[in-house]
This record gives structure tokens, C-alpha cells and sequence, in this order.
């Protein structure tokens, strides 16, 4: 029977859209809808101005747990969308006490002198020094109190063989500071990372390390100690960068990696096979697994009695617990575990292993037990991949294979996968490094393969023949596979144009990149526009985005200009961790030292056609007039000068990183300091116990630093009144 609005195209197209209708369409498919709406809360957490006191996380807690209860009474339409709110105030919660789990002490000083703890961890710096992590850690002449539970240190000085021993105590004498915040307003913020990993100081030393005495030894440093022995007999029968990348993707140990053989990776998109991940996880569970059923399956009388496909499983799940165990448990590991045992669960349960739902398991799991890794490179590509790979096969089966020669068949799976898993990750690679492989599909269509039909099995064969002493046989054939790798990547990435730089993102683009990926892949109906009306926002918000014509580092050291070849800086080193991530976001490749040479005429920064100064420590104190332009120092002078166009050390340190940009005939000024808002791992009020509203307004100290900024950028005549 025909309905009166069947004759009215606009009213259908409104019915096509109802809210009933909608959720309708996505019934069967509620549950992957589960970890978006969890992420949403965790993301909306970590953008707010403010800390949320431990009272307010207890309130949304409650009011969520009374919204689950109202939807288990609400029609089918209502129900869904108080779960989804529920969910949402969940991830909220749960974030702010995971912050409030990991607290610790910061060090609120610039700490030089002698430094003691518990080796737990040793890994490489970005300028390619060992770098190690402590525990149980001891300052001199400072209160117990406000020690920080761990620290980090890079070594520059020499290493005697033998000394980094996992569970000793050592003693080195060196620089410690608290973690620096986002070196510009909306960058990485070291800070939250920092805290999250329970990192209260980072340093450097170059001076001798030594080691004192063993440690209460624990369980963890137990394994840390197999994991290091692992590491060294792996290298004792694999040498060089060879036996350097299978002790990173047996042990997890990546400190005998050099930077070189990292950056080739990392130009040719093959860096995910340093780190153990869902790939490496993937590869030893389904080599254990085929194995074993197979093993089962050949021997009839045992075949006959036992499930083989059930017994591989739990084979292949005692494998992944022991090999997460010796790699040493980092987050990432730990997400390619929860991933590898859910399917495997699946399995013992007579399920389908591979499926979205699986995957949203997954994700709920690692989100709930770790929400702080919704921020990480990681897990935003380990998901994106595997979500995209299974909702493509899923479409592929329908595909007639009679027409294929069943030779080709695998290949072609292979170039698909990699293809989609390529183009899945791509922006958020992009994003979070500022660079792209060009040629980086080739280079994975030549190295994947060998990795996991050589690299891993024959690494997996090894361990199985050490006892019998036959493990240098597996080790040769490993150690051709690796060389087969490090050939590709090496030929790849001598290609001209292999790496193309990116300018980094604004903010809000990569959380528009995953909500409409969400929306195409897992949504019915008109929310599926919605998502890619979504990926077009973000593709053009991306490609409008404009850099800061300025840019002033936390300590006023450094400052990077805008210029027609480039970014300009001040001084060829030097508050080199600003530098390189000033460059990076910029899509620049150039150095600090070639960045600085930019400065024409030589040794001259301009802002428009404003003149701008930039003063060291030495030149800052023996001032003894006011430069022309706008004047930037990182000292107070020793004399009292009346400089109105001058920005002092004070300013920096209340407003932080600093980013001027063109408006107009003026310039929009931002804090750092006020963009990341006062959070538990930057205020030192807030770990005291003293929490400003949700909604409060910024620091007053940032505030009134700010207002000095504006000051002097007044008196030149060139800033704007809209701004913060």
C-alpha cells in the first residue's frame, strides 16, 4: 500500500536520514561503534583547557553508569544513543585516572651532579647515543620526595664494555632537567608523553658510567637480563647492522641499531619492521600455529583424539605470551598481543578470528587499559591497517577468482595488501613524521615477503635447535634475509625523490581522518557520505594550512623565521630538539646549520620588514643599548635598559613556546603554554591538589606574560587586537 509521503521526494529523503532509521541501519554493527566512542571521550580529554579534579571524574563515572541503566529501559532509538553518550564520559574518566595513576614526582630544578639508580632499560637517543633509563634513583641533596620515580639519560661519554648490566646500580655524573612541553603552540607535547611513561627528568652525561652494586632483583629485571643475554648471543652469531635488526625483532632490543640504518628504513616505509608490532606478533603466531596443526594433522592416532586447530591455538598463544615477555612488554607489543590473543580466543571459541569485531575487541581492551595510546603513532596505524585489510578481503570475496591462475593469486593478495595497508596509513604516517615514501610500496612488495618466509621462521627454527647447539644454520639463513632487506631498503632509498617531505597537519585533522574512515568502513546508510565528506574537509584543511611566520622556542634561544627559501634560524646549533621539529613540520629537509646559513644578508632575521635580534646568553648581558626592530633574549642584560621592543627570559618562561603569524596587517600571537592548558604533567599546582574549574581561564602568570608580548609587538605597530 502506497504511504501519502512516497509522493513527496523531499520527505523521503528526510525519513532516509531519521535518527530511527539510522540506528536501525546499524544494528549487527553496534559493537565497533563501542571503541569509537570511546576514543572520542579519551581525545576530548586530552583537549581540555583544564585538569578535571578527581571529584568530577567520580561524577561522570557515575552519570554514565546511570545512563547505561536508563538504556537498558529506553526504546530502541534512545537506548543506543545513551549508551554511545555513556561510552564517551567513560573514555573521559578513565584517561583522567590513568593520569592520576602514573603520577609522580617532576624535577623542578636543573639538576649537575651525581646521579645513581637501577638499570631498567637501555635504548638509542635521536643523535644516535645510548641512552639509558633508571629507577630507585638517588640526587644528591635532594629530598626523597621530589626524586623522580624514573630517569633518562643519554651517554656521551665512554661506555666500558660490560657495565650496562639490566638490575645494577650504576653512577654517572650529569645535566637533568624536567621534560620540556611542545617546542610551538599545538606541537608534540614531550611533557604528556613524558608523564604517561612516568619519565620525571631526561639528561645527558659525558661522563664514565659505573656500576656499583646489584639491585634488589625483581622479576622484571630478571627478564630484562634474559632479554639482554638473548640479544647478545643472537649477535654473537649474526654481526653488525645484521645481527643488530634480529636481536630488535627477536628481543626488542634496538640499541645496537645505528641511525643510519634507522633512517633508511624509515625513508623506505620499512621502519614497522624494527619494532615488534602486529606484524611480527602475526608472523610468529601463525607460524607456531600452521606448524603445530600440522604437526597434529600428520600423525593420525593423536589426530584422531585431539582438536588440531584448537590445540595450535593455545600452542601459538603460550609462544606470544613468552615472546611479548622476553621483548620486553612495550605498549605497542602489548596492543599486538591483546590483538594476536583475541583472535586466537576466537578460534578456542569456534568464531571467526578475523573480523572487524575482533579487531573493536581489541581496541576496547588496549583502550581501556592504556587510553593514552589513542595519542601514538602505533596504534593509530596498527588499527587503521588491519581495519582496512579486513573490510577490503571482505569485499574481495565476492570477486569471481576462476578467471586467475591460482599461481597468480597469492601475488596479487600480496601487492593488494600492501596497497591498502599502504594507503590506509599513509596520512597518518605523514601526519606524525612529516614525511612520505615514495617508493615505499616497492620497497615493502621486496622485504615483507622475505620476513615472513625467511626472517622470522628461520629466527623462530633457531631458538627451537639452540639446546641441540644447530642454531647457526637458521641464524645463516636469517642473517641472508636480513641482508635481503637492508638491499632493498638501501636501493630504494637511493632513488632521487624517495622521500617527500609534509607539512604537518592542524590539529583537528587527523581526529576528522579517523571519524570518516570510521564512517565509510564500519557505518550503514547516509553516515558513510558523512565520513567521506568528512575525509574532504580534512584533505582540504591539510592542504590550506599555514606555518607561523615566527616561531620563539621555550627558552628564547632560538628563533625560526619564515623565508622564501625556508625557514630561517638564528643560530646554526643549539636547542637542536626545537630546530629539527620546527623543520619537520615545516616539510623542510634542510638541517639547523643550513637553516641558519639562510639568513641574508648574513646573519640578519627579518619578520616582514621588521628587523629581529636575537641575542645569546653572552650578547644578552653585555647590552648596553637597544637594538633596533624587535629585540629576543635569552638573558636579562646585565644593565637596566628601558627596551620597549624588547622580549626577556622572564616572558618565555610563563608563556613557553611562542608562534607569531601573519593577519592581515597584523600578527596572531600564541602561547604554548596556554594552548596545552594546565594539566598534571605541567603544573606544578595541579600535582599539589589545587585544580582550577574545567572551564577556567588560562594561567594568570601566561596571561600577563602574554600581555608583555603584546606590548612590545605594539610598539612596533603590527599586532593584531583579535587575538587570544
Amino acid at each position: 500500500m502506497k504511504t501519502w509521503w512516497q509522493d513527496h521526494p523531499e520527505l523521503q529523503l528526510l525519513q532516509s536520514i531519521s535518527p530511527v532509521r539510522t540506528i536501525a541501519l546499524q544494528r549487527g554493527r553496534l559493537l565497533l561503534w563501542v571503541p569509537v566512542f570511546l576514543a572520542t571521550g579519551i581525545g576530548l580529554y586530552f583537549r581540555l583547557p583544564n585538569e578535571l579534579a578527581p571529584a568530577v571524574l567520580t561524577f561522570l563515572a557515575l552519570t554514565a553508569a546511570a545512563l547505561v541503566l536508563g538504556a537498558r529501559y529506553a526504546d530502541e532509538t534512545t537506548g543506543p544513543l545513551l549508551y554511545a553518550l555513556a561510552l564517551v564520559l567513560v573514555g573521559v574518566a578513565l584517561t583522567g585516572a590513568r593520569a592520576h595513576q602514573v603520577a609522580g614526582p617532576v624535577l623542578g630544578f636543573r639538576y649537575f651532579g651525581p646521579i645513581e639508580g637501577r638499570l631498567i632499560e637501555i635504548d638509542r637517543s635521536g643523535s644516535d647515543k645510548l641512552r639509558i633509563t633508571l629507577d630507585q634513583v638517588y640526587l644528591e641533596n635532594t629530598p626523597i620526595s621530589r626524586i623522580p620515580d624514573k630517569v633518562r639519560v643519554s651517554l656521551h661519554g665512554f661506555v666500558p664494555v660490560g657495565v650496562l648490566q639490566p638490575g645494577w646500580r650504576v653512577a654517572t655524573t650529569g645535566h637533568l632537567s624536567a621534560p620540556e612541553g611542545p617546542v610551538e603552540p599545538g606541537g608534540f607535547d614531550f611533557q604528556r608523553h613524558a608523564w604517561f611513561d612516568r619519565l620525571g627528568a631526561v639528561g645527558y652525561s659525558r661522563n664514565p658510567v659505573v656500576r656499583i652494586v646489584p639491585a634488589e632483583i625483581s622479576w622484571r629485571i630478571r627478564v630484562f637480563g634474559v632479554r639482554t643475554a638473548l640479544s647478545a648471543w643472537v649477535q654473537s652469531h649474526l654481526s653488525g647492522q645484521t645481527g643488530a635488526f634480529a636481536a630488535a625483532v627477536l628481543t626488542g632490543d634496538r640499541s645496537s641499531l645505528d641511525q643510519k640504518s634507522t633512517e633508511t628504513m624509515r625513508a623506505t616505509n620499512l621502519a614497522h619492521l624494527l619494532a615488534i608490532s602486529g606484524l611480527h606478533m602475526g608472523l610468529l603466531t601463525s607460524v607456531v600455529f600452521a606448524a603445530l596443526r600440522t604437526a597434529i594433522a600428520i600423525l593420525p592416532p593423536l589426530a584422531l583424539r585431539v582438536n588440531a586447530k584448537k590445540c595450535a591455538a593455545v600452542g601459538a598463544f603460550f609462544c606470544a605470551s613468552l615472546y611479548l615477555l622476553l621483548s620486553g612488554g612495550s605498549i605497542a607489543t602489548q596492543r599486538a598481543f591483546i590483538m594476536v590473543s583475541v583472535m586466537l580466543a576466537a578460534v578456542l571459541l569456534d568464531r571467526k578470528a578475523i573480523t572487524l569485531r575482533a579487531v573493536a575487541l581489541a581496541a576496547i581492551i588496549v583502550l581501556v587499559l592504556f587510553p593514552e595510546t589513542l595519542l601514538s603513532p602505533g596504534f593509530q596505524m596498527s588499527f587503521a591497517a588491519t581495519t582496512a585489510l579486513i573490510w577490503a578481503f571482505s569485499g574481495m570475496k565476492k570477486i569471481d577468482r576462476s578467471h586467475v591462475p591460482k599461481w597468480l593469486w597469492p601475488v596479487l593478495t600480496l601487492v593488494v595488501t600492501s596497497v591498502i595497508a599502504g594507503l590506509a596509513t599513509a596520512p597518518i604516517a605523514a601526519a606524525h613524521f612529516n614525511q612520505m615514501a615514495r617508493y615505499g610500496l616497492l620497497a615493502n612488495l621486496l622485504a615483507v615477503p622475505v620476513m615472513g618466509t625467511i626472517v622470522m621462521p628461520a629466527g623462530l627454527l633457531a631458538f627451537l635447535l639452540a639446546p641441540l647447539g644447530l642454531e647457526r644454520w637458521p641464524f645463516a639463513i636469517m642473517g641472508l634475509g636480513i641482508d635481503w632487506i637492508f638491499f632493498s631498503a638501501s636501493w630504494v632509498a637511493d632513488w632521487s625523490g624517495g622521500v617527500r617531505k609534509i607539512v604537518a597537519p592542524p590539529a583537528n585533522v587527523l581526529p576528522l581522518i579517523g571519524l570518516g574512515a570510521v564512517g565509510v568502513v564500519i557505518s550503514m546508510g547516509w553516515l558513510r557520505l558523512v565520513g567521506a565528506i568528512m575525509l574532504s574537509v580534512a584533505a582540504s584543511l591539510w592542504l590550506g594550512s599555514q606555518r607561523p611566520d615566527m616561531l620563539i622556542s621555550p627558552s628564547g634561544g632560538l628563533v625560526g623565521l619564515a623565508g622564501n627559501e625556508g625557514r630561517v634560524l638564528s643560530k646554526p646549533r643549539g636547542d637542536g630538539f626545537a630546530a629539527s621539529e620546527w623543520l619537520e613540520n615545516d616539510g623542510d629537509a634542510a638541517g639547523q646549520r643550513e637553516a641558519s646559513a639562510r639568513a641574508k644578508p648574513k646573519g640578519r632575521l627579518f619578520l616582514g620588514d621588521i628587523h629581529v635580534t636575537v641575542l645569546t646568553p653572552g650578547k644578552a648581558r653585555g647590552l648596553v643599548e637597544c637594538p633596533e626592530g624587535l629585540t629576543i633574549s635569552a638573558d636579562v642584560p646585565d644593565r637596566q635598559l628601558d627596551c620597549p621592543q624588547l622580549l626577556a627570559p622572564d616572558s618565555f618562561n610563563a608563556t613557553g613556546a611562542l608562534s607569531v603569524t601573519k593577519d592581515g596587517p597584523g600578527w596572531i600571537i600564541r602561547s604554548s603554554r596556554i594552548a596545552s592548558g594546565e594539566r598534571l604533567w605541567n603544573s606544578k599546582k595541579l600535582r599539589l591538589g589545587v585544580y582550577p574549574g574545567p572551564l577556567s581561564a588560562p594561567p594568570e602568570d601566561a596571561l600577563a606574560a602574554l600581555e608583555v608580548v603584546y606590548g612590545v609587538f605594539e610598539q612596533i605597530g603590527q599586532v593584531s587586537a583579535s587575538n587570544q
